[in-house]
Formats: structure tokens, C-alpha cells, sequence
């Protein structure tokens, strides 16, 4: 059985192309050529396949993931030839061709291009708390094919039932949780990186405009203190074993307690960090657990009660959204990438985050134009009708 579609079902319709279309004017040509110069990998000979419709046949793959690439590549020319004409050129090409020039294009390129548009989303109304912007932080796997390169650099996931079928890749994300956009992504192997290693990769991008939330399996006191020093204000849910005694009563019903290092700086009372500790139960609330336990360097009650923080926490469910949104509609369920080695598969995961953010930054459009809240629209619903908005945005220039 084929594992792709050799063509579109039912054939391209002006939907496809305005949809390849929208992504070339989120992302716009001048802005390709910018990332392409900067990387190094512009075009430089005119027998070449155009490194810009390389860029675009990446991001178009993520939405059609089913779709052979011969015929993705064909809808790609068609679709940005209704904005650019003529600065596209027409190139017959087949899958091998169109494989060599990925290979060509490196996965740099998509990285900064997904760097940019980050930068770009605004932040959205209404999805502060205390002025504070809030984020959330969690990490989630791809799997990859079962290729010996993309084994030995990723590697399998372990389990109780041995290893994983495929080689899998691990990536942890910085997104807001009132837009699901995604402000910073890193990735790597599941088996050489863990999702605190990577997490602390992302802490350049954390300021002091955050509150970020995280689950329980990211604190550590090294881990803790280094995000503090970001400036930003941390939620984080913590283990039931982690020591917290109370130090001070606060009248919203949290204390104040300090966390160290080791058990020898406890007891010479050196190295440590005042935190904020909020415990409470869920009743009525079905598969609750027992009792939650957040630490917070917000340590002001009056400005961030604790009834509220405890709210405020549960919005990290967003984030678990977000990946869902990118595993199971933007891939279409499709659970294996497709890319045959490591670099393309680097390239193929950041065009898959660059997508993803462009479609979160149409959904943010569309709010803004309806007065509706981001979170109030189908990400489902955004991706199957691409071309909403798009009639009258196809003559605005590059």
C-alpha cells in the first residue's frame, strides 16, 4: 500500500493554492531571500531549483503530509505564482531532485524563518494575568522513519515493553497559553536529550514580561534558580517529597517556605531560595489527585492570590492542546515524519512549528477582525479553510 497519495483527492482547487498562497505572504518572499542569505544557502545558480520554493514546498509538505511531493511541489509553483508571477519560475522536477535540494537547503533556514515569525506574534488581549504574559513549558516526541542515520542520531525511546518501533525525536516548547502560539521550540534525540536539558536551552527567550507555568517533572533547584535569574515569574507545579516546610503563614492560606540545594546547605541554612507554596485538593473534580503543589516567586499575596494561581496553573493544559494541534491536525494523524535522514528531518520538524505558527497568527487575524478571543476559533477548522481571508490578500505586493 502507498504510503502518500500521488495526487490531491479529487484534484488541486484554488482552496490548495490560496492556502499555499497564505503561507507565502506570512511568510513573505523578501523574508525567505533575508533567511536564505543570512544561512548562506541562496540561490546561486538559475539551472538550480529555487532555494525560495524549496522553503515553501517544506511548509507545504506539513499541510499536505499525504500528498506525494512531485505534487505538492507542482501546487507550491501554482500558488505562488498568483501573488509573485513571473519572479517563480516553473521547474518539472521529481522526488529525487526535489530530495537533493532539501539536502542542499539544510534545516537552518526553517529554524531562523520559525525564530522570526515568533518574534512577530503579537501578544493578545485579555490573556495577561497581573501584566505578566502567560506561557507554558512542556515537552512532547515525533516519531521519524526507521532509517539507520535517523536511528543512530536520535535514537529509541525506551518503554516496559522494550524499544519503540521508530526513532523519535524530542522537542520542548515555550508557548503562550492564551494563543498557543509558540514563541520558542527546541529539539533532539529522544535518547541524548531529556526534557530539562532542553528546557534549559529555551530560558534565553524566557523575560520579565512571563509568568510561565511547568508540571512537576521540570523542577530541580539548579533547574529553578536558573529560570529565575531570566527575570521571569515561574509557576511550577513540585513533587509531594520535595521538602517545603512552613516558614511564613500567608492569610491567603499559602506560606512561605525556601528550597536548597542539598540537605548540607539545608542544614547550614546556605544557597537557598525563599518560594512561595501553594498546596490544594480538586473536590468534585473526576480523576483529580489527591493534592497539588506549586511553587511561585510571586511572593506577594495580595498581588496573586493563592485561589487564583491555583486557577492560573491548570491553563498549562493549553500547551498539551497546542501539541495536539501540530501531532494530530496539521500532521492529519499521519504519526511518522517523513524525512529519511537527520538534517531533513531537522528541517522538516521547524517547517512543521514555521506552519503551525502561521496558521496561529491567521486564527489571531481572524479574531482581531470578528472581536473574538484566539481561543474562541478552530485550529481544525483554520487549517481546512485557509483560504477565508485569502481573495483579496492575493494582490498585496512581496
Amino acid at each position: 500500500m502507498a504510503r502518500t497519495e500521488a495526487t490531491l483527492p479529487g484534484g488541486a482547487r484554488l482552496a490548495d493554492y490560496l492556502a499555499v498562497g497564505y503561507l507565502a505572504l506570512n511568510c513573505s518572499l523578501g523574508q525567505v531571500k533575508e533567511a536564505l542569505t543570512k544561512c548562506g544557502v541562496q540561490t546561486r545558480v538559475r539551472r538550480d531549483m529555487p532555494r525560495e520554493v524549496l522553503v515553501y514546498f517544506v511548509m507545504a509538505m506539513c499541510l499536505y503530509p499525504r500528498v506525494a511531493y512531485e505534487e505538492v511541489f507542482r501546487l507550491v509553483i501554482e500558488g505562488l505564482r498568483r501573488i509573485y508571477g513571473d519572479q517563480v519560475r516553473d521547474a518539472q522536477v521529481s522526488k529525487a531532485a526535489i530530495s537533493q535540494g532539501r539536502a542542499r537547503l539544510g534545516w537552518q533556514v526553517m529554524r531562523e524563518l520559525f525564530a522570526r515569525q515568533a518574534a512577530q506574534h503579537p501578544r493578545t488581549a485579555g490573556g495577561d494575568y497581573a501584566g505578566y504574559r502567560v506561557m507554558s513549558v512542556d515537552g512532547s516526541t515525533l516519531d521519524v522513519p526507521d532509517e539507520k542515520a535517523n536511528a543512530q542520531a536520535f535514537g529509541y525511546a525506551q518503554g516496559g515493553r522494550g524499544e519503540a518501533a521508530y526513532p523519535q525525536i524530542r522537542f520542548v516548547a515555550l508557548a503562550e497559553c492564551a494563543t498557543h502560539a509558540l514563541c520558542e521550540v527546541q529539539m533532539g534525540g529522544v535518547c541524548e536529550h531529556s526534557e530539562q536539558a532542553l528546557t534549559r536551552q529555551l530560558f534565553p527567550a524566557f523575560s520579565d514580561d512571563m509568568l510561565v507555568l511547568a508540571d512537576r517533572l521540570f523542577y530541580g533547584y539548579d533547574m529553578w534558580r536558573d529560570a529565575v535569574a531570566t527575570g521571569a515569574k515561574l509557576l511550577w507545579r513540585v513533587k509531594s517529597n520535595l521538602r517545603l516546610p512552613c516558614e511564613v503563614p500567608l492569610a491567603d492560606g499559602s506560606y512561605l517556605s525556601t528550597v536548597y540545594a542539598s540537605d548540607t546547605d539545608r542544614r547550614h541554612q546556605c544557597n537557598g531560595m525563599q518560594v512561595r507554596v501553594i498546596e490544594y485538593c480538586l473536590e468534585g473534580v473526576p480523576d483529580a489527585e489527591p493534592q497539588y503543589r506549586l511553587i511561585t516567586n510571586l511572593l506577594d499575596a495580595a498581588v496573586a492570590p493563592a485561589i487564583e494561581l491555583a486557577a492560573l496553573y491548570h491553563r498549562r493544559w493549553k500547551i498539551e492542546e497546542m501539541f495536539d494541534e501540530i501531532k494530530t491536525h496539521l500532521c492529519d494523524g499521519k504519526k511518522v515524519l517523513r524525512s529519511k535522514t537527520p538534517d531533513l528531518v531537522r528541517q522538516e520538524f521547524y517547517a512543521l512549528m514555521l506552519t503551525h505558527a502561521a496558521i496561529r497568527r491567521l486564527m489571531y487575524e481572524a479574531a482581531q477582525d470578528s472581536g473574538q478571543h484566539p481561543e474562541d476559533l478552530s485550529f481544525v477548522h483554520a487549517v481546512r479553510v485557509l483560504n477565508r481571508r485569502l481573495p483579496e490578500a492575493a494582490a498585496v505586493p512581496p
